[in-house]
């Protein structure tokens, strides 16, 4: 049973990265058609809270029993993440950005370690750090060595936010009092947007953007379906198949396989934009799935042998 447990959760956390992962090629031809990288943050975001409200008005309980796991879900896992890469991007190249961010992972496994004083499993320490050195190889960090303080701040910021959202999402798990995992999102969706309108400020979006056509390498389509990918598949879909995973694996092992986003977003760019993939960045995508296969072969620690005296009273120590 529990076997099969892990194995579910195992393929939720990949279908997560694979969804997550698709935000990318969906949102770049929005921004290219003209729409500002924050304005289109900020349609994900208030999209994904119009289709979860109803989800949030089922649970709202949750806002009595759990507002500070409310509140820091939406603040910190939606966004801070967004909100602190975004900022990055604007100071430092993109792939040290998205490196610095993923980061978030390893930034966790020194969490669970040292701040919750549990145990981490080698085979996710390991895992970890294969890879982070295959992101850096994926997103080619060579290629801006230049770096500013400040951004690179920036782009830890948005690492620390990341961790947290598995820290969050495994939250109350093991209680008795256990959040539903869907109200945890769909109220952090809306705290989120909150937050982001006012950082976006989205009263100055050219929403005519949205009637009009993007272009997905020679293929032109809809930018309102282009949305509709964004908002349903790679925030709503993601996000939920994503904190279930996390419950079902560990926070430390489900960290390690969505390292697997920025290799699925690559790749995607490749296939449907038409940018190129270099030799290295396709080392660096073997390694970090080397790296989630390693992370997601950890094995409980098994308990603690009972001394059999223990069990036999004819064997106590008078």
């Amino acid at each position: 049973m529990q076997a099969s447990g892990k194995n579910a959760g195992l393929g939720l956390a990949l279908v997560s990265a694979c969804a997550f992962g698709g935000s990318g090629v969906a949102a770049k031809p929005l921004i290219e058609a003209g729409l500002d990288p924050l304005h289109v943050v900020w349609l994900r975001v208030a999209g994904a809270a119009l289709v979860l409200s109803p989800l949030a008005w089922r649970h709202r309980d949750l806002v009595r029993r759990k507002p500070l796991l409310l509140a820091g879900f939406g603040l910190i896992a939606v966004a801070g993440v967004q909100a602190f890469y975004f900022a990055s991007l604007s100071r430092i190249p993109v792939g040290v950005a998205l490196l610095l961010e993923y980061l978030g992972p390893a930034l966790l496994l020194g969490w669970i370690r040292f701040v919750q004083r549990k145990p981490v499993t080698r085979a996710a320490a390991a895992g970890a750090a294969v890879a982070v050195v295959g992101l850096a190889c994926v997103v080619e960090i060579w290629s801006g060595l230049s770096l500013d303080p400040f951004g690179v701040l920036l782009g830890l910021a948005a690492a620390c936010c990341q961790a947290f959202y598995f820290v969050f999402a495994d939250q109350g798990a093991d209680g008795e009092d256990v959040p539903d995992p869907m109200g945890v999102i769909a109220y952090g969706m809306i705290i989120g947007t909150l937050v982001m309108t006012v950082i976006a400020r989205p009263w100055r979006m050219d929403w005519g953007v949205l009637g009009g056509y993007a272009s997905l390498d020679d293929l032109v389509v809809p930018a309102y379906a282009l949305l509709g990918w964004v908002v349903l598949v790679a925030t709503v879909f993601a996000y939920v198949t994503g904190v279930v995973s996390v419950r079902k694996l560990s926070p430390q092992v489900a960290g390690v396989v969505a390292c697997l986003e920025a290799v699925i977003a690559t790749v995607l760019a490749w296939v449907l934009l038409g940018e190129h993939l270099s030799l290295p960045q396709i080392i660096g995508g073997a390694l970090v799935l080397s790296g989630a296969f390693i992370a997601q072969s950890a094995r409980p620690t098994p308990p603690a042998a009972v001394d059999p005296a223990v069990l036999d009273p004819e064997h106590t120590w008078v």
